[in-house]
């Protein structure tokens, strides 16, 4: 009867212990998609430069807030940006993006995240944060350049109501992204104004609530510097929490930053 009892006491012990296995298992592998596929250690706020503070002294990482969905859509303007702008490289849009008009959505969470290109070469996030980039990047374009732009104190004054409307939940950086956006729009597609970004790349965010230090402070690092929150060129993004979008995850995804992802199109 002991033997008996000894016996059944190991199987069940090996059967928990099974047990216990398959669920940490299942309890990893569902996790591992909570982030779009991305680890704590890649995440865009695990990524942010550690000199932010040097660069706007100001600034404090935000929590994540929901905020507004804005959805881009490639159009080829004939005017230059600026008088002081010069486009670095000729755009056209692909023909998947020409052939949507407007994301495809669905009410279920049932688009899969897309992923960044693995890079070739091992990742310097030192030599992005050395040269200014707000947040390293796993797919950094060594080969990204927009030219500086310069802006009108109307169209100042709209993209800093922009950054507030699209993205003011998330600081310096949030509004540093939407305003990379904005520029590399008037750089690479050539719209002349922020009002025309605005229509033809069909943001949404409100421009009607005023804006703060952090937007402002954005908009002129990414315009009077000439800097970039990240090296590689952003055309589109959107709040996954707000919309689902199978069009902006068939893009170049380059990074998230809280609950908003950001896209560049295929090609140049």
């Amino acid at each position: 009867m002991k033997f008996f009892n000894k016996n059944v006491n190991k199987v069940l012990s090996v059967v928990l212990v099974v047990i216990s296995v398959f669920v940490v298992l299942q309890f990893v592998c569902s996790n591992g998609t909570l982030n779009a596929g991305e680890t704590p250690r890649e995440s865009a706020m695990a990524r942010v430069n550690p000199n932010i503070q040097r660069i706007v002294p100001t600034t404090a990482v935000p929590a994540t807030v929901p905020v507004e969905t804005t959805t881009a859509k490639p159009k080829v303007a004939t005017q230059p940006a600026t008088k002081a702008t010069k486009a670095t490289k000729a755009t056209k849009a692909t023909k998947a993006a020409k052939a949507t008009t407007q994301p495809i959505t669905t009410e279920a969470a049932t688009v899969p995240f897309a992923t960044a290109i693995p890079p070739k070469e091992p990742v310097d996030y030192q030599s992005q944060w050395d040269a200014g980039y707000l947040v390293a990047i796993d797919n950094p374009d060594k080969t990204y350049e927009c030219a500086k732009v310069t802006l009108t104190d109307e169209d100042r004054d709209l993209l800093e109501r922009l950054c507030m409307g699209e993205f003011g939940s998330g600081g310096f950086i949030g509004a540093a992204l939407i305003a990379q956006s904005v520029k590399d729009a008037m750089c690479f597609d050539g719209y002349p104004t922020v009002e025309s970004v605005i229509k033809n790349c069909h943001y949404t965010g409100s421009t009607k609530i005023g804006t703060n230090e952090a937007c402002i402070q954005a908009v002129s690092y990414i315009f009077d510097e000439n800097k970039d929150a990240v090296q590689h060129r952003i055309m589109y993004m959107y709040n996954p929490d707000m919309v689902q979008s199978a069009f902006h995850e068939s893009q170049n995804y380059i990074l998230t930053y809280q609950t908003v992802r950001f896209f560049d199109r295929w090609g140049y």
